[in-house]
């Protein structure tokens, strides 16, 4: 989003706009989109830095830290449904090798993330405009996609960690590839490589951004009559890059890399669908920012978030009105939104299911911009409307990132039992040369993570061996987002649990396991350390088959 392009004269067509095509002209072009670029990214880094980071960024960092260090499988890791391997977890990476294992390197490349996002759906939503016109679309695009930077309910979705929002890198790349460059020799076959990769990452690219481009490009060979065209060359290459991905995880499973847990396909029954709707209205009015919450920094946050989702919902029907004359990204974008919905729906939706419709957010933000006509005419007109849409973006930046800090590092959710800040448990840690131990899976992985790796903190999860009064916790080694080589007592020596005072994970249910230790040692108000003098993963119990048991 370009605040000033001094090479512009709005109100002129394209052809009367000197040093357009000069050298001059490209490179005040170029220096306005990334003075842009850097002041968007700056403030989504303030908003990720006045996020938390939990166990699941804190393994993503994990995983990513073992990439950039030549283990390009990574080898024992126990992943869950969604990897991230092909975007974020490479973004991380870079950010580490920048600043190092820590918080900070966590929240550039999580900022950095999204800011990829904002790029492609910007240069998506310019396509064919021009002058106050193409600002103005990219204004109303970063509105969209800024509004919901206003609760930390969606900020966690969205610029925390990964959590599927980075997926839409994929699906706007495949759009921006098909939209502008239609009949190349090369279109198809990155097509294909970039769907693949997402499909690595992410089964949304494979259930939802698969189907629209190939349904995108069937519509328009049936339009044209042609069997042999650009358009069947990227349906082929949509639908090879499906049959690509597994064989590839096939070749990485064989060579010792990564397991994952399969995602979860369940659909329910067709009766119950109906009774969906009020759910994924609601997450739907969370994602765009719609709905006011106590912990939203502008009071006409909610008023913005509605009139960002109509936007989006006239964008939608406009495509579908005018759908023979829609261009072939409004076509894969409009079909990606109805797709990711209806699978939505067709699920099990809950209120806190925002991270799962993600992609949603972008792709509609595009089809909203483009409302905007492609041309403003007429100087007053085009300097009026880059100054209400230039204003309306950077109220919700701005306004999202004077946010207090809630992190570093948390756990799921501030006041949850299982859960607590972690700052003061790193610290006592590292103050008290304790290395290597053991603790509950939202306080484990964040841990090591706060500590740039001087503290490795590995989770432990519980099962009850049994069921009615008599039953007992368990301690075993968890099942996903972990590691199996950290559990290997001839590799490591876990001398420590980081208990808590209250709940499941306390003294008690530790001692059950592991027997008495040698101290016990109040840390704050929340954690409780048992100091022992024998190697604790000798004594812990196999862990659960991949995707079995609680992840707490």
């Amino acid at each position: 989003m370009p605040t000033i392009l001094a090479s512009m004269r709005f109100g002129e067509s394209p052809e009367r706009v000197p040093g357009m095509a000069s050298a001059g002209g490209i490179r005040m072009s170029v220096a306005a989109w990334t003075a842009a670029g850097l002041l968007v990214y700056g403030i989504l880094l303030q908003v990720s830095c006045g996020g938390r980071i939990d166990s699941d960024g804190a393994n993503s960092a994990l995983q990513a830290w073992d990439l950039i260090h030549g283990h390009v499988l990574l080898h024992g890791w126990l992943l869950g449904d969604a990897t991230f391997y092909a975007f974020e977890l490479p973004v991380n990476g870079a950010a580490e090798l920048l600043l190092g294992l820590g918080p900070q390197a966590a929240h550039a490349a999580s900022a950095a993330a999204y800011l990829i996002v904002v790029a492609l759906a910007v240069v998506l939503a310019v396509t064919d405009s021009r002058g106050a016109a193409r600002v103005a679309r990219s204004a109303v695009t970063v509105t969209i996609l800024a509004v919901p930077l206003l609760t930390m309910l969606t900020v966690s979705a969205l610029v925390e960690e990964p959590d599927h929002a980075g997926t839409a890198a994929f699906l706007l790349a495949a759009a921006l590839l098909i939209d502008r460059c239609r009949g190349r020799w090369f279109t198809a076959p990155l097509v294909c490589l970039l769907l693949c990769a997402g499909e690595l990452s992410d089964a949304t690219v494979l259930y939802v951004g698969v189907p629209a481009i190939v349904l995108a490009c069937l519509y328009r060979m049936l339009a044209a009559r042609q069997l042999r065209s650009a358009d069947a060359a990227v349906a082929v290459a949509a639908i090879a890059s499906a049959l690509l991905a597994p064989a590839i995880r096939a070749l990485e499973v064989h060579l010792g890399g990564y397991l994952m847990v399969a995602p979860n396909t369940e659909i329910a029954p067709l009766s119950q669908w109906p009774g969906h709707v009020p759910a994924v209205w609601l997450v739907i009015r969370y994602l765009f920012g719609a709905v006011p919450r106590p912990d939203t920094t502008l009071v006409i946050g909610g008023v913005l978030g509605m009139l960002g989702l109509a936007a989006a919902v006239a964008g939608l029907a406009r495509v579908a009105w005018t759908w023979r004359r829609a261009s072939a990204a409004e076509r894969v974008l409009a079909l990606i939104i109805v797709f990711n919905i209806g699978a939505f729906l067709a699920g099990r939706p809950t209120p806190s299911g925002a991270h799962e419709i993600a992609v949603v957010l972008p792709c509609a933000a595009v089809l909203a911009a483009r409302l905007v006509p492609a041309g403003i005419g007429g100087r007053v007109r085009g300097y009026a409307a880059l100054a209400v849409t230039v204003l309306l973006a950077l109220v919700p930046l701005s306004a999202a990132a004077s946010r207090p800090n809630a992190g570093p590092a948390l756990g799921p959710a501030p006041g949850d039992s299982e859960s607590g800040p972690t700052r003061p448990l790193t610290a006592w840690l590292r103050a008290h040369d304790y290395t290597y131990g053991l603790s509950s899976y939202w306080s484990s992985s964040v841990v090591t993570l706060e500590s740039g790796g001087d503290v490795n903190v590995r989770a432990i999860t519980l099962v009850r061996d049994g069921v009615g009064p008599g039953a007992h916790w368990q301690v075993r080694a968890p099942s996903w987002e972990a590691n199996a080589l950290w559990y290997d007592p001839a590799l490591h020596d876990a001398t420590f649990v980081a208990a808590f005072r209250t709940g499941r994970y306390r003294v008690a249910t530790y001692e059950r396991a592991f027997g008495k230790p040698a101290a016990i040692y109040p840390v704050g108000s929340t954690w409780l350390v048992m100091d022992y003098k024998a190697n604790l993963l000798t004594r812990l119990l196999p862990r659960m088959p991949m995707g079995k048991g609680p992840k707490s």
